[in-house]
């Protein structure tokens, strides 16, 4: 028997499924809150890794289009301090193993070799029960509902899935990001460029950060990271983007102008992004028919993982459900035990925002990069 699979939420990790099964043979639904791909942006460059991003994009046979998507000398990164002065300097050669694509792009490239109907748009989960040997109803805003013997929930930090399977929440970290870009950086604001370079640039303090990375046209994207309380940042007034973008550099007096500039000639409204996690080692008992992917299921600061680990979740989920036709539990099983073992180990290894934006830095950073 062939068992139709509900997916909720059109991520990365999601779509990867959708189409690892759609190789497979096997048909599924993928449901998403936005009403369509275009509703707002897709977030900035992703490395994709050779031990787990580009794997599951071979399972999904898409390797040979996400090559058509890299953007090439984009591994370079410099790390800079208040001053401007370059205290490391890593050029892109060609040898690095984490080749860097858009967002956005990597996600149309997923929609693209999906069926036809597949995504269907504009659906927001109001509510998930269970009806009994492993069967599910999910109701949507807009009053429908849909009943499957298989639910996967991929739909991101506040899934509405995961309390079918654990009572966890994502609680905050601490830290929160302010984003802006800088468009057309290489004409309209050539000394951020030449600040940035071709990758990506770090200027780190303690408990405080910018970062830029160059994207695809000379775009620049920015992110200030701050360590403060969530209540700290009703200050900002993010309603106005003048005055939002004026206290965010106030945090950074005495910094050198050409890094404050990457804060102040933004063109975009500054947008706040508080940063949650879930537990390191989260993991819930086997429900039947239902099961989590990506931040659904190992939410973790931003460190470079995330994303390739909802593209692996998703294969591997994909390809356990192909493994064992007509039964769902044993896949499900195979799958999670694999799972909470992999996200542990790499969210336990992945850097430390208080490690490093701690006492110490950057000169901590700077040491354990040249000596590694």
């Amino acid at each position: 028997m062939t068992t139709h699979v509900t997916i909720i939420g059109a991520g990365l990790g999601g779509l990867t499924l959708a189409r690892v099964l759609h190789v497979n043979g096997i048909p599924s639904t993928v449901y998403e809150a936005e009403a369509s791909p275009a509703v707002r942006a897709q977030g900035g460059l992703l490395d994709i890794r050779e031990y787990n991003g580009q794997p599951a994009l071979e399972a999904a046979g898409l390797t040979e289009e996400f090559r058509g998507l890299i953007l090439e000398g984009r591994q370079a990164m410099r790390l800079l301090d208040r001053d401007g002065n370059v205290m490391l300097d890593v050029p892109d050669d060609g040898t690095g193993g984490e080749p860097e694509v858009q967002r956005g792009e990597l996600r149309q490239m997923l929609l693209d070799s999906l069926p036809a109907g597949t995504v269907r748009w504009g659906h927001k989960v109001s509510g998930v029960r269970g009806l009994g040997d492993g069967r599910h109803e999910v109701a949507f805003a807009d009053g429908t509902t849909a009943v499957t013997d298989l639910l996967v929930g991929a739909d991101g930090a506040w899934s509405r899935v995961r309390p079918l399977l654990s009572d966890a929440s994502p609680e905050y970290t601490g830290f929160s990001m302010i984003e802006t870009y800088l468009f057309d950086s290489d004409t309209r604001h050539p000394a951020g460029a030449k600040t940035v370079g071709g990758g990506s640039m770090m200027v780190l303090e303690p408990g405080r950060a910018i970062l830029a990375h160059r994207e695809r046209a000379g775009d620049l994207h920015t992110w200030v990271i701050l360590r403060r309380p969530q209540e700290w940042f009703a200050d900002f007034d993010f309603a106005d983007p003048v005055a939002a973008t004026a206290r965010t550099v106030r945090e950074f007096d005495g910094w050198a102008s050409e890094l404050t500039a990457l804060i102040t000639e933004g063109e975009t409204a500054p947008v706040l992004r508080n940063i949650f996690t879930l537990p390191i080692e989260h993991r819930w008992d086997r429900a039947p028919g239902v099961t989590l992917l990506g931040d659904a299921a190992h939410l973790t600061a931003p460190n470079g993982e995330g994303a390739n680990l909802a593209l692996y979740d998703g294969a591997e989920l994909g390809r356990a459900i192909a493994a064992h036709p007509g039964d769902i539990e044993t896949a499900l099983t195979e799958y999670e035990q694999a799972m909470f073992v992999r996200s542990a180990a790499s969210n336990s290894e992945a850097p430390d925002l208080h490690v490093m934006l701690g006492e110490g830095t950057p000169h901590t950073l700077l040491k354990a990069f040249t000596e590694g």
